[in-house]
């Protein structure tokens, strides 16, 4: 799953209005995204800062109320403004620009009806993990930048308190996360407050300084990023888990569906159409959430019993997650298997892939003050303009529940073939509009990541019916997923109705189900992408194949999946559709 941070709403007002007729289509089309990325970057100083802008260097995000409604008023104004466009005198390329664009500007506009800034964390990531994010994403290489992290570091106590805020408001109209949600942030705070842990991840960016820069520069950068922190971080941090515990969480709510909470059926219905880009319901997604439940474990039997086990499916769970076989003793020895994994991945793409990206990633560990409400495992997006690798990011907190078994799929998913490959390809895509390299549509590229894992097995990735067992049981994650999600949010499930799907038909760690289940509930929607994305992948191979027989080659269908980018599977689906009608040409 790529690294992403909920309820980091945007600030900001700039002044674009819509012209009274069309000049020239493509030409005014481009001013349009023009527009909306100058808005985008003026309330958006940490990428606008990326983006080279100096001024922003120092500032971190308007997350105020006020800020919020002048974005939704805007957006709506570029959305209107798509909408008169004459699409049909657009150039092929500007039809998908276009197409892109609506995607983003109505997904904004319909989430603007929901007071989603009240709601600004899930279970492991939101704005108590944004600084730290911020700081391993940023590169100080002179010193001017090293005073511009300082005193971006000192607007904490401002975006903290417009966060208070924003819950408080969440807490007293009802729209906001339950109790046990709340419960997890106050512990991971409360982590990230004992003996200064945030810290060293603030003072990371400083290691890229220059040999040029003067040691006394470099200890007075240094000095400075230590005393913002002991002056404004660490307090307005300290102010704020006071608040969420002392407030907030006794007046949360008990109930975990969102349907619960006022105007929550309609926000679901909203979440499920954005996360999957197609118009199912609930229901939908649910029947075949348990369809692909009862087809997984069919073939999960399969594989145990190739495996020479003779017990029962239960049995076997039992023995995947107790047997000392199956676990590292050290965090290096987990890593150091996930890294060779990676390069043992790495050594089989070119056989996979006409076309390679040049941007790098790293094995690394998930930081220790937010790992135990973290995920399993993660990417978080390099960026080669500010010299930043990608990097996989597996945790390694509790080393019992993080099988040796799953660590070939989880390296696919999270590395390559998944995630960094597509996000590296979108990157370097040229004679795109900006907003297209960074642009990341969930049911696209977790439904890729998903399709990789089983790509793997092609890949010859499984050596073992233990580790072939492991891609299955992350393939009964996302379909649980289907199950879970929708039971939550629309059908009114408990937390162990929930888990019961997990527990009973995957081996996957107790430890990472209830993390897991956590995520769900905070995060309403986000889990249907992934399955939805793969079988919609897996079923147009299937059409190229089948249309195309011996003119079909999988190295020109990968590409051409992910040539353009993160793309809706109503968008992928027509691409591809031309693909094969121009092979078939051919």
């Amino acid at each position: 799953m790529k690294q992403v941070f909920t309820g980091i709403l945007m600030s900001g007002f700039i002044a674009f209005s819509t012209p009274l007729a069309w000049a020239n289509p493509n030409d005014d089309l481009h001013e349009l995204i023009e527009d909306v990325r100058a808005f985008d970057l003026a309330n958006d100083p940490v990428s606008a800062g990326q983006e080279g802008d100096a001024a922003a260097l120092s500032k971190l995000p308007d997350v105020s109320a006020s800020s919020s409604a002048a974005e939704a008023a805007q957006t709506k104004v570029f959305a209107e403004r798509l909408e008169a466009f004459p699409r049909g005198e657009l150039s092929t390329a500007n039809q998908i620009n276009a197409d892109l664009l609506a995607f983003v500007l109505q997904s904004r506009v319909a989430g603007a009806e929901f007071d989603q800034a009240a709601m600004p964390f899930t279970n492991d990531s939101g704005f108590h993990t944004y600084l730290d994010y911020v700081a391993r994403s940023t590169r100080v290489t002179n010193v001017e930048e090293g005073e511009a992290w300082i005193a971006r570091l000192r607007q904490v106590p401002e975006f903290l308190s417009a966060h208070r805020a924003n819950i408080a408001r969440g807490l007293e109209s009802g729209f906001a996360q339950p109790k046990m949600i709340v419960q997890g942030v106050v512990e991971t705070m409360s982590d990230q407050l004992e003996n200064d842990a945030m810290l060293p991840s603030l003072l990371a960016p400083l290691d890229a300084l220059p040999a040029s820069v003067s040691e006394a520069d470099k200890a007075r950068l240094q000095t400075g990023v230590e005393q913002a922190f002991a002056e404004a971080v660490q307090p307005a941090f300290a102010k704020t888990h006071a608040f969420l515990r002392d407030q907030v969480l006794p007046k949360s709510r008990d109930s975990i569906g969102i349907s619960d909470v006022p105007g929550g059926r309609k926000y679901y219905e909203s979440r499920v159409q954005y996360f999957t880009t197609t118009n199912m319901s609930a229901a939908e997604v649910h029947e075949l959430g348990k369809s692909e439940v009862a087809r997984i474990r069919a073939e999960m039997e399969l594989v145990i019993e190739e495996s020479g086990f003779t017990g029962s499916f239960a049995e076997f769970l039992q023995f995947l997650r107790t047997d000392p076989q199956f676990y590292a003793k050290t965090e290096q020895e987990l890593l150091m298997r996930a890294s060779f994994i990676a390069k043992q991945v790495d050594d089989k793409m070119p056989g996979f892939f006409g076309f390679l990206p040049r941007l790098p990633y790293g094995v690394r560990p998930v930081p220790a003050a937010i790992a135990p409400h973290y995920t399993t495992a993660r990417y978080w997006p390099g960026d080669s303009k500010t010299g930043r690798a990608g990097g996989y990011m597996v945790n390694t907190y509790d080393l019992k529940s993080r099988p040796l078994y799953e660590l070939p799929a989880l390296t696919i998913h999270e590395a390559v073939p998944g995630h960094h490959h597509q996000f590296a390809i979108a990157e370097e895509l040229k004679d795109v509009p900006a907003f297209r390299n960074d642009l990341y549509v969930v049911a696209f590229g977790e439904g890729w990541g998903l399709y990789t894992e089983k790509l793997g097995v092609e890949m010859g990735m499984y050596n073992t019916p233990y580790e072939n067992f492991g891609r299955l049981t992350y393939e009964m994650w996302r379909a649980c997923r289907l199950v879970m999600d929708t039971g939550i949010h629309a059908f009114g499930w408990s937390k162990g109705q929930a888990k019961a799907c997990l527990i009973e038909n995957s081996a996957l760690a107790l430890h990472n189900i209830e993390t897991e289940t956590n995520r769900y509930i905070s995060w309403p929607g986000q889990a249907l992408g992934y399955k939805i994305g793969e079988l919609t992948i897996w079923r147009l191979r299937h059409k190229a194949e089948a249309e195309l027989g011996e003119k079909f080659s999988l190295r020109a269908f990968h590409d051409e999946v992910l040539k353009d980018g993160s793309v809706t599977l109503t968008m992928l689906e027509v691409k591809i559709e031309r693909w094969i009608a121009r092979i078939r040409g051919k």
